[in-house]
């Protein structure tokens, strides 16, 4: 009971988790289920295992670092073991705003490095970026567009 509790701990102390990750983490530790259960019981009373708060801070976390899609942020969530319901909350909190603004960024920052190449291959890189991002075609090409045009102009020859 004592190490299973410590291996919580030492879980949390790294980042907060969600309940299905710290019982897959017991279980590697050969941690009986009935143990981890009733362990992961007290650490919830005590608001120390909280998926709708993980949930929320990831979903932030990781749009505002990673410039993530709902869509992704979404099949993290279930990867990481939240519950439907809950993860559906979270992203709902999302501003649709703020995931556009998201993409018009990362398109920024890459472009940066694209000065010399065609328009062709800025699109297919940039689109393939926002795709993998997990941005529908129709906002990639979008948010592509805008940024080509707002490209500033090469300055010419004096």
């Amino acid at each position: 009971m004592s190490r299973a509790r410590q291996i919580v701990y030492d879980r949390l102390a790294v980042t907060a988790r969600s309940r299905a990750d710290l019982e897959q983490a017991l279980a590697k530790k050969h941690v009986p289920a009935e143990v981890a259960r009733a362990i992961l019981d007290k650490f919830e009373d005590a608001g120390l295992v909280d998926d709708a708060e993980f949930a929320r801070s990831w979903v932030q976390s990781r749009q505002r670092s990673k410039g993530l899609s709902s869509r992704v942020l979404a099949m993290e969530l279930r990867r990481k073991g939240v519950d439907e319901e809950i993860a559906r909350e979270a992203l709902d909190e999302l501003d649709p705003a703020v995931e556009l603004e998201a993409a018009h960024r990362l398109v920024q920052t890459k472009l940066r490095s694209m000065s010399a190449l065609d328009d062709t291959t800025k699109i297919r890189r940039l689109t393939g970026l926002l795709a993998r991002k997990g941005y529908s075609p129709q906002i990639a090409f979008d948010v592509v567009r805008q940024e080509l045009g707002a490209e500033p102009a090469p300055l010419e020859s004096l």
